[in-house]
Parts: C-alpha cells; structure tokens; sequence
C-alpha cells in the first residue's frame, strides 16, 4: 500500500477492485485508474481540436493570416 494513510472501508474496496481488475497490487490498480483518466482527458482534448480545425475549413488564408497576426 502507498504511504497514503486510507480507512478500512477504502481499503477493503481498493483490495476488491484490485481483485476485480485483476491486478497484482492496489498500487497497480491506481496506476492504472490515472493513466485511464489521463487518456481520457487527452481523447477529449483531441476532440476539441478536431473541432476547431474542422472550424477552419473553407477559411480565406489570407484572412486567417491577418487573425492569427492580430
């Protein structure tokens, strides 16, 4: 276990998770808990980016010229 000090009722579902997930450890388990919501967070950043750039088509290069200058 982390150095985190948890109570027993997080404990004991950190340790059924763990055994649900199938990891070897809950330090595992949280690892991977964080890379899932950092890949998430970034999936949803791409998304926003899509959008954006999908926004731009059609777009005067000239003119998109002159708003990124301004």
């Amino acid at each position: 276990m982390t150095s985190v000090s948890v109570s027993f009722e997080a404990r004991r579902l950190l340790n059924s998770l763990k055994s649900m997930e199938g990891h070897q450890s809950v330090d595992a388990l949280i690892k991977d808990m964080v890379k899932q919501h950092q890949l998430r967070r970034l999936q949803n950043h791409i998304t926003d980016l899509r959008d954006q750039i999908s926004s731009l088509k059609g777009m005067d290069i000239d003119n998109l010229v002159r708003r990124l200058k301004e």
